[in-house]
Formats: structure tokens, C-alpha cells, sequence
């Protein structure tokens, strides 16, 4: 077990997309969609650092750590992590309040719980999502990932920090706006007609490329990379946290460490599904736990502000070709270079070239099959898939599944609630008694509807309860198991309980009800009958 669960992490860790699966047109597919990839990534990492309230190295430097520790070790190879609008709208307080060192303390402890999760396999409980949830948080992601990409149709500078990226600026007018949405246009027909003719190349860069080429050598005026800030700079220094070791300032960092940790991987492991849909890989949650920790707990002590996974770099990335950790980490030293030595070239790319990518990732992301089947679906299902994707959009990912997860629960309970019921009949083998075959799962939410199956006045000296049909769940199915018994023991009959499936009779032996204990009724090799003893849980 243990060399077959070593295997399988080294195997995770190999960086062709299957064995032997590395050869140069592959190579080249590879690092072409890590180029794509980073040229998108600059202005969202910049963008994000604005609304953290950083500066824009702050972002970029995240980006470039985050990215490539997770290309290198994470659980989904062709995933693309960086600094996130979830993560920065979470953080812009901590940073108005404090400064941004006790963000880069932040960052380090919630590495430190992400990695405490991973190591716990905690990660496994992304499984619980439900896939309306799923469908809403994609159709809220790509609902963002648009809003965000609106504040590039503004006069540069004149936005301020918000939620999903940049608000309140002067909208552009006239020619600036007509080249801009033309642009955009160009772009986007670029990256939609080229697969067509050839895949030579990922359509997404052509289509930065040839939009680039087209403003650079016509001398246009458009909005550049460069207008948004300057993103020339070093390489990350080594930086300890400059915040005294002491209770106040963990007291401080916590809550928000806590928060970031769960919502870094909460987007982390929603799209580490939704990658895993379309590549056709399964598993490696926990690992990918590990590594968001690992990265977040570097990028912490070298100047960055924390990330997570992308959706829409993911999207890009994956659907340009990258299916190995090839893409995800050669995007990250594409980063660095430009940091380091490219930054006149890259800052001369039109934010319009990087619109149109955005906005084919939007189109790509959104699940537009759930408008047409929800009229089809449960109506619950329906509700919490548009629920989801509203509150993704006005709040962030983390609440938005957290309720999602809580209305399916709640409407999944409600719906078993219903469900139980009984059939009566008479013994065939105790003489006179009256059996009650129960049906349906009996735990906090049917209760009440257990209770009033039975005709405690009218039943007979002995009545037997059957669980072949139905389970004992938790300790309010024990309570109304005992109260039941309760209200037979005064009225001076008795009730035995038969065909309890191991589960039922685990829980039941452990509370003290079974006043007879038998092996035999769990397999229901003999139909066991148990008298129930009361008093031990009681009425409240």
C-alpha cells in the first residue's frame, strides 16, 4: 500500500502528461501555452495587487512564486495558480489596518493551515460540493472574470480598487472606445477562426500577437499594460515579516489566515475539478493542498501577497494545449523574465489583446448546457445552481459555496424527511403482535414523522419496529427510538426492534438501548428481536 501510494504521488510529480508522452511537439505545445498564460497573467496579478491595496510587484512576485511551486508539486498538472480577486478582497483590510507586513505574516500561516489540511487529507471533502454548486461556481467565476475585465474599457487611472477589480473610473468615449471594442473584436476572432486552420500555435497568444503587432506598428492609442503600472523589478528577496512575535499579533493575522486558507482552497480544489473534467485525471486533493501551503508559505517570506488557483489562466492553459506541469511552470519563469528583462516589451502589449482572451475564457468557462437544463432539473437543484452563481457574484467564491452546500444539505434532509414511513402487518411469529415495517432513513429531520407512525393507545401488548427498510442515523433517531419505547413502557406493551443492519446496531449497543445484544440480526442470518431500555438519553 504505502510503495503503491508513493507511486502514485511520484507519478503525479512526472512532468510529461503520460509516460513517454514528452516528445517535441509536445515540448512546443507546452511552452507556447506557458507563454500565453504568463502574458495573461501580468495584468490580472497587477490588477489584484491594486485591489489588494500593494504594490503591483507585491502581485507579481506572487504570481510568479505561487505559480511555480504549484506547477511543480501540485495535485493537477495543466493547473494554473497566481494571486487571486478572491484572496485581495480579503486582504485589502488587513492592509489598510495594519500594513502590509502583517499581510506577508498573514500569508505565511495560512500556508501553514493549508499545509495542516493536505497533510490531514482534508482535501477530500471537496467531493461533498454538489454539482449544481459546481455549475454555479463556474457561471459565477466566469461572471467575474467578464465584470473584471470591464474596468479595461476606462480611462487608466481612473478606477479605484474594488471586489472583482477595478470600479467608479471614467468610461472611455469616441474613437479610444471604438478601437478598444474593435480590438477586443479582432482578438477574439483571432483566437475562435485559427484552430480552424492550424494548431501550430496556441490561438491565444496569435491572438495577442497579431493584435500587438497591429497597435505597435500603427502607433495606435490604446491602453497598454504599461498604463496600469510598471512592472520592471528584481528578483523576490528573501524578507522575514517585520511584525513582533507576540500573542496581539497572531491574534491579529488568524482570522484572516484562516479565512484565506479556506477560500485559496476552496477555488483551488473546485478547479482542480473542473481541470480534471476536461484532462481526464482524477485524485491528488490532498496533494494539491500541500502545495498551495508550501507556495503561500514561501511567497510569504519573499514579498508576495498569497494566491491560488485561476480559473481563467486554468482555462486558458488547458484549452491552449498545456496538459503537463511543463506549461504551468515554464508560465512562471516566463513571469519572472519579464519582471526582470522584458518589462519595456511586455508593458508596450494592448490590454485590449488581453481582454479578448479573457473574454473567450468567459465564454469557454460558462456552463451555458445549465440554462437549458434547468428547467429541467429539480427545481432545488435549479435554485441552487442561480443561487451559487449570484452570490459568487456579489460576495465571493467561499460564501457562495458554503451556502450552496448548505441549501443542497438542507433540501436533501428535507426530501428524506418526507420519505419515511410504515408498513403494518401481524407476526408470523410472535402470536398477536403487531409489526410496524419501517421505510425510509430515520435521523434528525424525520423524527417527527417516526413519532407519529405508531397508535401507541390502539397497538397490541407487543409490537415489533423493522429497520430491514430503513436506518438508524444519529443521536436524535436514538432519542425518538427511546421515547418511543417510553411511551410503550407506560402504556404497559412492549416493543422489541428487528432486522437492525450493522450500523444501526453499533449505534444502538454504544447508546446502552439494546437490552439483548446478538451478532446475528446485523447480517440477518436470524431475526434477532431487541427490547429497548429507556431512560438513558432522555427528553432534552
Amino acid at each position: 500500500m504505502t510503495r503503491s501510494t508513493f507511486a502514485a504521488f511520484a507519478d503525479r510529480l512526472s512532468f510529461a502528461p503520460e509516460p513517454g508522452d514528452m516528445h517535441p511537439a509536445r515540448l512546443k505545445t507546452e511552452v507556447l501555452s506557458g507563454l500565453t498564460v504568463a502574458l495573461a497573467l501580468v495584468p490580472e496579478a497587477v490588477a489584484f495587487a491594486f485591489v489588494a491595496g500593494v504594490h503591483p510587484l507585491v502581485g507579481l512576485y506572487a504570481a510568479f512564486i505561487v505559480g511555480l511551486i504549484t506547477a511543480l508539486i501540485g495535485g493537477r498538472p495543466g493547473m494554473i495558480s497566481g494571486a487571486t480577486g478572491a484572496l485581495a478582497v480579503v486582504m485589502v483590510s488587513l492592509v489598510a489596518q495594519h500594513g502590509v507586513e502583517y499581510l506577508f505574516a498573514a500569508v505565511v500561516l495560512m500556508g501553514l493551515i493549508q499545509i495542516t489540511v493536505g497533510f490531514l487529507r482534508w482535501g477530500k471533502f471537496i467531493r461533498l460540493v454538489p454539482h449544481p454548486v459546481m455549475l454555479g461556481f463556474v457561471n459565477g467565476l466566469a461572471i467575474v472574470i467578464f465584470l473584471a475585465q470591464l474596468s479595461q474599457f476606462q480611462v487608466p487611472g481612473s478606477a479605484e480598487a474594488s471586489g472583482h477589480g477595478m470600479s467608479g473610473g471614467e468610461w472611455l468615449s469616441g474613437m479610444p472606445l471604438v478601437l478598444m471594442l474593435a480590438l477586443v473584436a479582432f482578438t477574439m476572432l483571432v483566437i475562435w477562426g485559427l484552430p480552424k486552420l492550424t494548431n501550430a500555435i496556441p490561438a491565444p497568444l496569435a491572438g495577442i500577437g497579431l493584435t500587438a503587432a497591429i497597435v505597435i506598428g500603427l502607433g495606435l492609442d490604446v491602453p497598454r499594460v504599461g498604463d496600469m503600472a510598471s512592472i520592471e523589478g528584481g528578483l523576490p528577496p528573501f524578507h522575514i515579516p517585520m511584525v513582533p512575535l507576540t500573542w496581539e499579533t497572531l491574534q491579529i493575522i488568524l482570522p484572516y489566515s484562516v479565512i484565506l486558507a479556506a477560500v485559496g482552497l476552496i477555488e483551488s480544489l473546485l478547479t482542480l475539478n473542473l481541470v480534471g473534467e476536461i484532462t481526464g485525471r482524477k485524485g491528488g486533493a490532498s496533494q494539491e493542498c500541500v502545495a498551495q501551503g508550501v507556495a503561500n508559505t514561501v511567497t510569504g517570506f519573499f514579498g508576495g501577497m498569497g494566491g491560488c488557483a485561476m480559473i481563467g489562466q486554468s482555462m486558458i492553459n488547458v484549452k491552449s494545449g498545456g496538459r503537463s506541469r511543463v506549461s504551468g511552470t515554464v508560465a512562471a519563469l516566463f513571469l519572472l523574465s519579464f519582471i526582470l528583462f522584458a518589462s519595456p516589451l511586455i508593458e508596450q502589449i494592448p490590454l485590449a489583446a488581453l481582454v479578448g482572451v479573457m473574454f473567450m475564457v468567459v465564454i469557454g468557462t460558462f456552463a451555458w448546457n445549465s440554462l437549458r437544463i434547468l428547467a429541467k432539473v429539480p427545481l432545488t437543484d435549479a435554485f441552487v445552481t442561480v443561487l451559487v452563481t449570484v452570490v459568487t457574484v456579489a460576495t465571493d467564491l467561499a460564501t457562495a459555496v458554503v451556502v450552496g452546500v448548505i441549501v443542497s444539505a438542507l433540501a436533501y434532509a428535507w426530501t428524506n424527511a418526507k420519505r419515511i414511513h410504515a408498513v403494518t402487518r401481524e407476526s408470523h411469529t410472535e402470536k398477536g403482535a403487531k409489526v410496524y415495517e419501517i421505510q425510509g432513513p430515520l435521523f434528525f429531520g424525520s423524527t417527527d414523522g417516526f413519532a407519529e407512525i405508531f397508535d401507541v393507545e390502539n397497538d397490541p401488548d407487543t409490537v415489533i419496529v423493522d429497520f430491514a427498510g430503513s436506518r438508524v442515523a444519529d443521536q436524535s433517531a436514538l432519542q425518538a427510538i427511546e421515547a418511543l419505547a417510553a411511551k410503550y413502557e407506560e402504556a404497559g406493551k412492549r416493543i422489541m426492534l428487528r432486522h437492525l443492519s450493522r450500523d444501526c446496531h453499533r449505534l444502538l449497543t454504544k447508546a446502552g438501548h439494546l437490552m439483548v445484544d446478538s451478532d446475528d440480526d446485523p447480517d440477518y442470518e436470524i431475526a434477532a428481536d431487541y427490547s429497548v431500555r429507556t431512560g438513558i438519553i432522555g427528553g432534552h
